[in-house]
């Protein structure tokens, strides 16, 4: 039994998906079938290859594909991975190649005792193959790192569906809940706030002085980069050769791998590794455009970042959760875990599954709030640089910012449709068609959500919506901020064109009687006769008249406006002397 259900940021919909009899379940049964053939066109073999740049823009071909990690695409594939199978009636460079090496956390705990076990891509088989103690209520399997594996041992472990499996491993899905028999698979994105690594971060515990000769050190080498920069893009203009990006001030590695060496956490204690930032992961092929923004964030000035990552979760019918994360594991595992050990807790108390899918959402989603208050205080600071000193180039910033928010937004809100999703889901029998069209079997999920875990999800709700109107606050903000420095501008050049307007009107009498009295007639008497104070008793009378007469309506809508405040103050005048008055006879 199958029911899938996929969320947007706008609304919520609901999709089931055909179900077959579980009598005859053809996706989850071992397939015999032979290959029918391989792709016509061969794919190219990395990322790289397809979206290499050429010299001339006129003669360059772009391949496009989705992006895959560990396997190769092609239209017309087999839908899903069968992990019990090695071949699974694909072609070898469709299969999954992936290899990483995995920190496994297994928590095993009921109401009088609790078990963490430390595992690696090779002692876990070993785990697996021993049967589960029966003292265990509910057990917890948390998987840092995507290897094929690990994946496949516990796919057939848990017996967990293709169409899953293949989702997990394309890391760029949307969220999501899908309903089977015997489990249930969700997916979101776990958004954080990191900082960007440098070289200068293996120093931060240094003394005073030593970061302030660190950091003219650095001033120092970024001017002389810059020069070193300009003549490099000069000289490779000459070659007709397009020139290289800059490097980010966090030494960023090339978009085309999607990854960059930042710190796991805001501090700079935090250990280094691969994450893939928010432009990154939104970006898409355009290498200069995702260099383009990252180099302009607001937050890269504070050499901080906002790092993305998928995040899947198995909720099985026997008590059990799995969850798949790619570096981010320990910002979830800590808290949860420090909670099950206490006995007094609701997550421990419990018992259930369902609370412990429950934790993993609200702390993925308490980690996007630190993103929230970074956003908000970089528009605040440009809100002071646009209120104190508007500049056209604040538009460029404000920009990315709103662009930034906008990708964050758009990962946060579909969240709510999956708590949504989750609160509301009955296992209740339903009828699923069999594969002759003939009503089929009557089923049902065996996954159960609590009611304690409904409640609780409430809670996450609230935090979503709360990010969410936040950040629309914030988008607005920036909009109207936009709205000013354009309405400034103009404000500005408009007074420019008035003064301007009065020089004019000024001098046009005084340059026509200039070059009047200039000209080279052989008898002029007026100019011979008298003195140079001959023209000024002309210019004078002359440059007031016109000047009267083009600036007749300002001058009349002066008189009006002052002639109307004059009336507006006599007015407030007569009614404070007449309470005045009434208060002395009340007196």
């Amino acid at each position: 039994m199958t029911e899938a259900r996929d969320f947007v940021a706008s609304r919520l919909r609901a999709q089931t998906t055909p179900i077959r009899p579980t009598h005859i379940d053809l996706e989850s049964q071992p397939s015999n079938l032979n290959s029918v053939g391989s792709p016509i066109h061969k794919l190219p073999s990395s990322p790289g290859e397809s979206i290499k740049r050429r010299v001339h823009r006129s003669s360059t071909a772009r391949t496009y594909q989705p992006e895959r990690r560990g396997r190769q695409w092609a239209p017309g594939q087999e839908p899903g991975i069968d992990p019990t199978q090695s071949h699974d009636g694909q072609e070898p460079s469709t299969l999954p190649h992936l290899f990483e090496d995995c920190e496994i956390k297994v928590v095993d705990f009921s109401l009088d005792s609790i078990e963490v076990h430390h595992l690696d891509n090779k002692s876990l088989a070993h785990f697996l193959g021993d049967s589960r103690p029966p003292w265990v209520s509910c057990r917890w399997i948390s998987v840092n790192g995507l290897s094929w594996d690990v994946i496949k041992l516990l796919g057939n472990y848990k017996g967990l569906h293709r169409l899953a499996i293949e989702d997990m491993m394309n890391t760029k899905n949307r969220t999501k809940a899908d309903w089977y028999s015997d489990h249930t698979y969700m997916v979101l994105p776990l958004q954080k706030l990191i900082r960007l690594h440098s070289s200068s971060d293996s120093d931060a515990d240094s003394s005073d002085s030593e970061n302030e000769k660190v950091a003219r050190h650095r001033e120092t080498s970024t001017r002389q980069k810059f020069w070193s920069r300009l003549r490099k893009s000069r000289a490779e203009q000459d070659k007709d050769e397009p020139p290289k990006p800059i490097d980010t001030p966090a030494d960023v590695h090339d978009p085309t791998n999607g990854f960059i060496t930042a710190h796991v956490s805001p501090s700079t204690s935090s250990r280094v590794t691969q994450l893939r930032t928010l432009q990154r992961y939104h970006g898409g092929p355009n290498e200069e455009r995702i260099l383009f923004m990252e180099r302009h964030s607001a937050l890269a000035s504070k050499n901080l970042g906002v790092s993305v990552e998928q995040v899947s979760i198995f909720l099985t019918a026997d008590n059990t959760v799995l969850s798949f994360f790619e570096s981010s594991a320990e910002d979830i595992e800590a808290p949860i875990i420090s909670r099950l050990s206490t006995p007094e807790t609701i997550l421990r108390r419990s018992l259930d599954a369902s609370m412990i899918v429950q934790a993993i959402i609200d702390a993925i989603v308490d980690l996007a709030i630190p993103v929230t208050t970074a956003y908000q205080d970089a528009i605040g600071e440009l809100e002071l640089d646009v209120l104190t000193e508007p500049d056209i180039g604040h538009t460029t910033a404000l920009y990315v910012l709103t662009s930034e928010m906008s990708q964050f937004k758009s990962e946060i809100s579909p969240i709510v449709n999956l708590v949504g999703s989750l609160r509301d889901h009955k296992s209740e029998p339903i009828a699923t068609p069999g594969l002759s069209g003939k009503p089929g079997k009557l089923s049902s999920s065996g996954v159960v959500i609590g009611t304690m875990t409904s409640t609780y999800l409430g809670d996450v709700e609230d935090h979503c919506v709360l990010i969410s109107e936040s950040l629309d606050q914030m988008r607005r903000a920036a909009d109207n901020m936009i709205d000013l420095i354009f309405n400034s501008h103009g404000a500005a050049q408009n007074e420019s064109m008035k003064q301007l307007t009065l020089v004019t009107i000024l001098f046009l009498p005084l340059t026509f009687l200039t070059g009047y009295f200039g000209m080279n007639f052989e008898r002029f008497t007026g100019v011979q006769a008298n003195s140079d104070l001959y023209f000024w008793k002309i210019a004078v009378p002359i440059s007031f008249a016109v000047s009267m007469y083009l600036m007749r309506d300002l001058i009349r809508r002066y008189i009006i406006r002052t002639m109307t405040r004059r009336g507006i103050t006599k007015s407030r005048r007569a009614r404070g002397v007449g309470r005045s008055k009434h208060k002395e006879k009340r007196g």
